[in-house]
């Protein structure tokens, strides 16, 4: 019954945070660590403490490298900020409680094709928006959400097993 309640509660963060995020580019910052404990604690119920630990590790230290090869590009090659002219703040919070979801082979593929979703919405509502930036962690968050939704309530449950 605490698993049925933390998972609805999870997904329905997620989508407060595409709502807020793609309505007003302004998240509240605490769900981002609530979507953190949350996941985390679904992930260690499925596989243990230690290996959702260690997966969470590994998750968090390819974000850090995303994040580094990013700031780098942009410094060096673009000549252009990080912080706030490419990136939000909400967005680089997101990306460090996103590592709790999912075991290490399932989030690569994830987080990968979260980034696709986000490149094909915007593509998709660039025009009709008045804001010319990205709401990143709104479209992720969406597409988590999804994730989420379907890995719950659909037999087998793969995702949380790599």
């Amino acid at each position: 019954m605490i698993n049925i309640g933390l998972k609805l509660c999870l997904i329905a963060i997620f989508i407060i945070i595409f709502w807020q995020d793609t309505k007003d580019r302004l998240v509240y910052w605490f769900l981002f660590p609530t979507i953190g404990v949350a996941a985390y604690i679904l992930n260690a119920r499925s596989i243990g403490f230690l290996p959702a630990l260690v997966n969470s590790f590994l998750n968090l230290m390819l974000i850090l490298a995303v994040l580094l090869a990013s700031y780098l590009y942009l410094a060096f090659i673009k000549k252009q900020g990080f912080l706030n002219e490419s990136i939000g703040m909400g967005d680089l919070i997101f990306f460090m409680f996103l590592p709790f979801t999912f075991s290490t082979v399932t989030f690569v593929i994830l987080f990968v094709f979260s980034l696709i979703f986000s490149l094909l919405l915007h593509l998709i509502y660039k025009r009709k928006q008045v804001d010319k930036t990205v709401p990143l962690a709104g479209y992720m968050a969406l597409f988590f959400a999804a994730v989420y939704s379907i890995s719950f309530f659909t037999k087998p449950q793969y995702l949380f097993s790599y």
